[in-house]
């Protein structure tokens, strides 16, 4: 099993090497440069639309609003990645892997929007009359019946990975965050699973509708709880956020030392933990947002494009800036510690208990990951065998939660990063093949 282990480990790494890195920030760059950077000049924009709502997308099409598909595709978006995975991020890469991980969000906030906009211009409705779409879709309708394996390969590859870093590894994170809060109270972990399990067998049976009316209620709150705990610590030591910024800026560019059994940490390494945890974060390019985009109720792709964007923005720029900001002006980035510990450790020496904060954001963000991976999941199963896959699925959803929580998943770790990998790849080629389809349409909608 070891061994099987290290071989599973040099494959992921090979696949999160600096090809597919360059792909990935190649490809948004290449989308923000063709739309003429219109995703950034319409930031405002997008928040104007999300915020008021409008009477075209209450006309429109769709299973469930724009607000609520954007808060579904941030579900599953805003997790551990936030926490654990930018404390590695600065960890390995220093403070400079925070400014190359803000690039990143910048750059993809083009491929979300690119994602969303063929999302919705090639969905279509399934055999119960409910619009389904995402990247399977729009390769199989939008490139032609010669691409049609590779939207089966993507929704292969999707249906693993979200078993695994969309379930059982979050349940996991999940029952030992909560067995760690007081030791001596420890909570068995066959206990928090069969709670998650049965709190999301409660919502996922209901399909988009109620995991929408859930995430539209849930995200806000968990994200709000967290920006503002992080707030809080930023305020009460103000004074050493200019030094931390100038930590961020300087280190982007020059490199600096780094602990944990590393010599250094160079820029070369900062930018490569920045790029990497960044997408790794906000799923910019990987596929998976546009699926819940697909359902969206809108009269025009290229608003519910402009909707989609911002969840990059809010993920990237805003949460995981929080999380980087308090680490890195706490002075404990090089305590020698990672992930989620040092997210902890941070939090703590910025506020008597701020470490709770980090433990209630990794329940909360990762059961929300949960749902948000159990639409994708089942999107993806649908597409490979039909509707009537989709209960079936559920039931093995609900019991991989509890599988999840009480095993050890070194292996399924790997496993995760692998098919996350082998799902970006045909997503991109996509992206990068109907970028003209996305260029025209939003020039035609601009053009209005």
């Amino acid at each position: 099993m070891e061994q099987l282990n290290t071989w599973l480990a040099a494959i992921e790494s090979f696949l999160w090497g600096p090809p597919l890195l360059i792909l990935l920030l190649g490809t948004g760059a290449y989308l923000t440069i063709g739309l003429k950077f219109m995703p950034i000049r319409c930031l405002g924009q997008g928040f104007r639309m999300l915020l008021q709502g409008t009477h075209h997308d209450q006309k429109g099409e769709g299973e469930i609003t724009p607000f609520q598909a954007l808060m579904t595709a941030l579900a599953a978006t805003i997790g551990t990645g936030n926490i654990a995975g930018v404390a590695t991020a600065i960890f390995i890469g220093g403070p400079g892997a925070v400014f190359w991980m803000w690039v990143t969000a910048l750059v993809g906030m083009a491929s979300k929007y690119a994602e969303a906009v063929l999302a919705v211009k090639y969905r279509e409705k399934d055999d119960h009359n409910i619009y389904v779409g995402g990247p399977m879709y729009y390769i199989k309708n939008g490139l032609g019946e010669n691409w049609v394996w590779l939207g089966t390969a993507f929704a292969l590859f999707g249906a693993i990975a979200a078993f695994g870093i969309g379930n059982t590894v979050q349940s996991n994170s999940v029952a030992r965050a909560i067995a760690a809060v007081e030791p001596g109270l420890a909570v068995p972990y066959w206990i928090t699973g069969l709670v998650m399990a049965a709190l999301l067998s409660v919502v996922i049976i209901g399909g988009i509708r109620r995991i929408a009316k859930v995430a539209e209620s849930l995200v806000p709150l968990m994200a709000l709880i967290y920006i503002l705990g992080a707030l809080l610590i930023l305020g009460l030591n103000f004074e050493q956020l200019p030094a931390g910024f100038a930590h961020i800026f300087g280190d982007a560019f020059t490199g600096t030392a780094a602990v944990g059994g590393f010599a250094g940490a160079g820029v070369m390494i900062a930018i490569q933990m920045g790029v990497a945890r960044g997408l790794f974060s906000n799923e910019a390019g990987l596929g998976s947002a546009p699926i819940a985009h697909a359902a969206a109720r809108t009269t025009d792709p290229v608003r519910q494009g402009m909707v989609a964007m911002l969840g990059t923005f809010i993920d990237t720029i805003i949460v995981c800036s929080m999380t980087a900001l308090v680490i890195v002006t706490s002075g404990v980035w090089d305590s020698g510690v990672t992930g989620a510990e040092l997210t902890t450790q941070a939090f703590n020496q910025g506020l008597a208990g701020g470490g709770y904060i980090v433990v209630f954001g990794l329940v909360v963000f990762a059961f929300t990951t949960i749902i948000g991976w159990g639409y994708y999941g089942e999107r993806c199963v649908e597409y490979l065998l039909g509707v009537r896959a989709i209960t079936p699925f559920r039931v093995l959803w609900v019991a991989a939660v509890f599988v999840g929580a009480i095993a050890d998943l070194k292996l399924i770790w790997t496993a995760a990063g692998i098919t996350m990998a082998l799902m970006a790849i045909p997503n991109l080629l996509a992206l990068i093949l109907l970028s003209p389809v996305v260029f025209k349409l939003t020039q035609e909608y601009l053009a209005k």
